[in-house]
């Protein structure tokens, strides 16, 4: 019985989600934003499929199967209760009232429920006028002799002939329930604002109009020139050398499906695929779109989508965010948008390192930030790493274009540039720390340098042709090999390449010798923990047999080695892993990780973590 219970829920869910799918790919309905969560039959009760809230919410029953289409259509007319703005007070029913300073104001007076009904009666006839989808209520055409073209007519016209309240046929919630929820407080804009729904649906309406004439001419044109954001771009190209190069070699992708596919609300950047993606529902000014796109530009340029590491990707781009979106105000680049951007007074002239910092300190607070993607969601998105045959990479490439950009925007005097941009674009001219050199360096701290000192003790080097003659020779103080070893946890999962794991024993075994370390504790690990034993450097690097190739558990090889008799209690520990190991690992002893670039533990740790090319 539960598991025809699972199959018949995963069958509605995937109707569901068709149907989702099928509502994205509408000329019409694709372009409007959309904020759809899926529930169960306990919120909205038996038979029910859908409601939408004032604020913009559409919750979906996932207990009810419907095909697909139906799915659709059930879908649009929720977002329809928005996009004809039925929660507004200006729309709804009611009466002008004056104001002591002679003003009017609009006042709601009217059944709620009444109202409801009416606008669900207008929604029907409209999606059955469009022939959208597979509609789940009859025409309302049949029923009523009158045209159905304005909402308060329709409820004029039911309130008139005492409609019953409790004949919601038309709601797509079950009968007797109102499918609007929030219309006992109408909604009131501010001045100068208005429903952005409304707006959205009546540009995605035109928009949808225009291509349907243009495919019927026999010529549709999918892409539209001399848009807002293509003005912005060449703004950046012809008067603002500093991002002018990445503004040339960027291609804008103004594709609504595509971006409704990823999820992004307004825009976002894949720096190998060398692409911005642009929202075309989002209708910014030119000004706008530059701030927009510098935001980008910027991202490119100083590298954030390789400097993350083993950074949070997402609490990564979140500090970049706050950073760029300081810097720009500051220059006064374009126009930031009001709502979807991260700034903060408190966290300017600070580096992106130093506000993850802060952000990893305080999650609660940052841990769901919008950026230009929207929630949850970075704005830097992957791509293939490295396009074939190419004679610079996109890295260099975006780190060239920066640096001469700002040379030539400070030799024309195009204006001024912060500070902390200026420092950090030409860091990027600066090598970064070769991961051999970090490592070295860590060996460094646990085993200094011996000091050596000139001996004439026997048996010293002699000359042959003056043999009487002792020559000094340079010797150590004589100390316990025990004081001078370290532990080497070795992942040998099989998701570590043999070339990986050889790489990393070359460079753990040249350090070894140069710090004069005699021996190394060395253990493997997969499904368990193999103990090699104290290995001296020239067998690591060469005729250590590796072991395991199996699952991987990393825990048990380090218990053997903290638990291990003639293992020092303060002996370091490096731990070799492509960070594809277990969410939690406790280990006493200092330590350090050597990661393969591109690899991220599955957990924050304060210990050092190197990474290797």
């Amino acid at each position: 019985m539960a598991k025809q219970k699972q199959k018949k829920t995963n069958k509605n869910e995937e109707s569901l989600e068709a149907g989702r799918v099928f509502l994205s790919r509408s000329a019409l309905f694709g372009m409007l934003d959309r904020r759809i969560y899926v529930s169960d039959r306990n919120m909205l009760g038996r038979n029910s499929y859908a409601c939408v809230y004032a604020n913009g919410q559409i919750y979906l029953n996932k207990d009810v199967y419907l095909a697909p289409k139906e799915w659709a259509y059930v879908i649009a007319h929720c977002m329809l209760h928005l996009a004809f703005g039925h929660f507004d007070a200006e729309r709804m029913p009611g009466y002008a009232a004056e104001q002591p300073d002679g003003s009017c104001i609009w006042k709601v007076q009217c059944n709620r429920a009444i109202w409801n009904t009416a606008c669900d009666i207008y929604i029907t006839k409209f999606l059955w006028d469009i022939k959208f989808g597979t509609p789940v209520h009859e025409n309302p055409v049949n029923l009523f002799q009158m045209a159905l073209n304005d909402e308060r007519k329709i409820y004029q016209f039911l309130m008139e002939r005492s409609y019953p309240e409790g004949d919601t046929r038309f709601s797509t919630l079950a009968s007797g329930q109102c499918d609007m929820i929030g219309l006992d407080q109408p909604l009131v804009y501010p001045q100068k604002q208005q429903n952005q729904y409304i707006a959205d649906f009546a540009y995605a309406l035109a928009y949808s109009v225009s291509e349907a004439v243009s495919e019927a001419g026999g010529h549709h044109q999918k892409s539209k020139p001399n848009t807002p954001a293509r003005r912005a771009a060449s703004w950046f190209i012809d008067h603002y050398p500093l991002l002018g190069g990445l503004a040339a070699h960027f291609q804008l992708v103004e594709d609504y499906q595509y971006c409704i596919k990823n999820e992004i609300s307004v825009a976002a950047i894949s720096v190998y695929d060398e692409e911005i993606y642009l929202n075309t529902a989002v209708r910014y000014t030119e000004e706008q779109w530059r701030f927009v796109l510098a935001h980008e530009y910027l991202h490119a340029g100083l590298g954030h989508h390789e400097r993350c590491r083993g950074r949070d990707p997402y609490l990564w781009n979140i500090a970049c965010d706050f950073v760029i979106n300081g810097w720009l105000r500051e220059m006064q680049i374009g126009s930031m948008p009001e709502d979807g951007l991260l700034y903060d007074e408190k966290l300017c002239n600070l580096s992106a390192e130093s506000v993850y910092d802060e952000i990893v300190g305080n999650l609660r607070k940052y841990s769901k930030m919008e950026t230009l993607r929207g929630y949850g969601k970075g704005d830097i998105m992957g791509g293939s790493l490295k396009k074939a045959g190419a004679a610079v990479s996109m890295d260099e490439f975006c780190k060239n274009a920066l640096q001469q950009g700002l040379e030539f925007h400070q030799a024309q005097g195009r204006g001024l540039v912060p500070a902390g941009l200026i420092e950090e674009i030409r860091a990027l001219s600066m090598p970064p720390i070769p991961w051999d050199v970090e490592l070295a360096n860590w060996f460094d701290i646990y085993f200094a340098p011996l000091e050596r000192y000139r001996s004439y003790a026997r048996p010293s080097r002699r000359q042959a042709s003056t043999p009487d003659i002792p020559r000094p020779r340079y010797q150590t103080f004589d100390i316990l090999t025990q004081s001078r070893t370290f532990g080497v946890v070795i992942d040998t999962s099989g998701s570590m390449e043999a070339q990986m794991i050889g790489k990393a024993l070359g460079a753990v075994a040249s350090y070894a010798a140069s710090h004069d370390v005699p021996y190394a504790r060395v253990v493997f690990c997969d499904a368990q923990a193999y103990d090699a034993g104290y290995v001296s450097p020239e067998d690591i690097a060469g005729r250590v047999a590796v072991k395991g190739r199996g699952g991987t558990a990393m825990q048990p090889g380090i218990d053997l080695l903290e638990r291990a008799k003639d293992f020092p209690k303060d002996g370091p520990i490096l731990i070799i892993t492509d960070g594809m190991i277990e969410e939690r690992i406790q280990i006493r002893h200092e330590h350090a990780w050597l990661l393969p670039m591109g690899g991220r533990l599955p957990f924050r740790t304060r210990m050092p973590v190197f990474y290797f090319e």
